[in-house]
């Protein structure tokens, strides 16, 4: 499960859609781990490269971009329910994230950088980290999370849900677990995540 390789130590940090990985990266960011976001990275991709962008236009059957930017709303209905357009989506534009991710991960000084992906297993993207932290929090808290952030009804968010991995099988592929329901503590879970890496990287050296 762990995969030292250099340079630098990566940690992948995962969940499922609204677990709360970013409210868990910017407690590591105020540590002052450099997090590169795989998601907001996509989405600026799928928004800057023309190749990308008639490529999404193409697996979509029509223009997403009728008002210059990317139709979120309507690419998540149409990937969302067919299985295979939306592995197509992920086959194009994940192999430009990784790219990117390795180019940035570089030019980072700290200890170590963290990758936050949504689908971190299901995309290979756990390939390019040595260690991976998943956030796992009760299923109606995340709901209710979704439908707030996002305006969307309860049954597109379960439909997303239910094309991402279960949490059962993301854990038993992580080394680390933090549990993000409103009841846990994440800054007493991630601080010890992060004393962990630190010293094993001083192990190293």
């Amino acid at each position: 499960m762990i995969k030292e390789r250099k340079p630098g130590f990566k940690l992948g940090v995962t969940g499922g859609i609204g677990s709360g990985k970013t409210s868990v990266c910017r407690v590591f960011d105020v540590l002052r781990v450099p997090v590169f976001s795989a998601d907001r990275e996509a989405r600026e991709i799928m928004e800057t490269e023309n190749a990308i962008i008639r490529r999404i236009n193409s697996i979509a059957g029509k223009n997403l971009y009728i008002n210059g930017s990317l139709d979120r709303m309507e690419l998540a209905t149409i990937i969302f329910n067919d299985s295979n357009l939306l592995e197509k989506v992920n086959r194009l534009v994940h192999p430009v994230v990784f790219n990117h991710f390795r180019k940035w991960a570089l030019e980072q000084t700290a200890p170590y950088v963290i990758m936050e992906a949504a689908i971190l297993f299901e995309s290979g993207a756990s390939d390019f980290v040595n260690r991976v932290a998943t956030v796992v929090a009760p299923v109606e808290q995340r709901v209710r999370r979704i439908i707030q952030r996002n305006k969307l009804s309860r049954e597109q968010v379960l439909e997303r849900m239910r094309n991402q991995m279960d949490d059962e099988t993301r854990i038993k592929l992580s080394d680390y677990i933090i549990n993000n329901s409103e009841n846990d503590m994440i800054i007493p879970a991630i601080l010890k995540i992060h004393d962990d890496i630190l010293k094993f990287i001083n192990t190293q050296t």
